[in-house]
């Protein structure tokens, strides 16, 4: 993800080309901190490289919401990612072509954080799932509730689909536990950019190895 602190980095596209550079092959952003023709401009990018273009909607209303939903159909990504208002921004999104990812649990406040127990995840992911969503975007290491693996396990048992968990994922051991517990992805942003995935490590093109050698060293095992 193009983001620090949910929301887009002012210099994304700067820094696109070492993205790219790396290998990365699924992009993402959000629609806040840069303005909408640079998001449009940075989605080419994504998808000239050949990479899956992604948009995590974290806005705090309702509304704004859904005006996530309508600005990334205009921008033409691949997915939409969070948001709870289901059953809108799939009717948004219809024709489209873009899959969608709905938060399970309770979200709340920017940086998001993810009230709910397990059991509420569940109950949400099923119902996406009868819904047509193409999986979730669980904010797991953001729970105030429950355990983070737990709610990986929770959305696992009742989503079929994609499971996608995002934020606060800042080091190999939370790659390798997500893994294990039966996320299919996850999203890192912050810890990319500030340098803290691989503390020795400073710029950019390292970090995005050392994450990339992890996920890889997971699929594989």
């Amino acid at each position: 993800m193009f983001t620090r602190a949910d929301q887009t980095v002012e210099d994304c596209l700067e820094v696109f080309e070492t993205v790219a550079r790396a290998g990365v092959k699924h992009m993402g952003f959000k629609d806040i901190g840069v303005d909408f023709d640079t998001l449009v401009e940075l989605n080419r990018r994504i998808k000239d490289a050949g990479a899956a273009s992604y948009l995590e909607v974290v806005s705090a209303t309702k509304e704004a919401c859904l005006e996530s939903a309508r600005a990334a159909r205009r921008i033409g990504v691949d997915w939409v990612m969070g948001g709870t208002e289901a059953a809108e921004i799939l009717e948004i999104l219809d024709g489209s072509g873009i899959d969608y990812l709905p938060f399970p649990g309770r979200p709340a406040g920017h940086p998001t954080a993810l009230g709910g127990r397990p059991g509420d995840v569940e109950e949400d992911c099923r119902r996406f799932e009868a819904m047509g969503c193409a999986g979730v975007d669980l904010l797991a290491y953001r729970a105030t509730e429950a355990d983070p693996l737990e709610l990986v396990r929770a959305a696992r048992r009742a989503t079929k689909g994609t499971l996608v968990v995002a934020g606060s994922v800042d080091s190999p051991d939370r790659i390798r536990a997500l893994a294990e517990a039966g996320a299919d992805a996850f999203t890192i942003g912050s810890a990319a950019f500030d340098g803290s995935f691989s503390p020795r490590k400073g710029a950019l093109g390292s970090q995005l190895e050392d994450i990339l050698a992890a996920a890889v060293m997971r699929s594989a095992a």
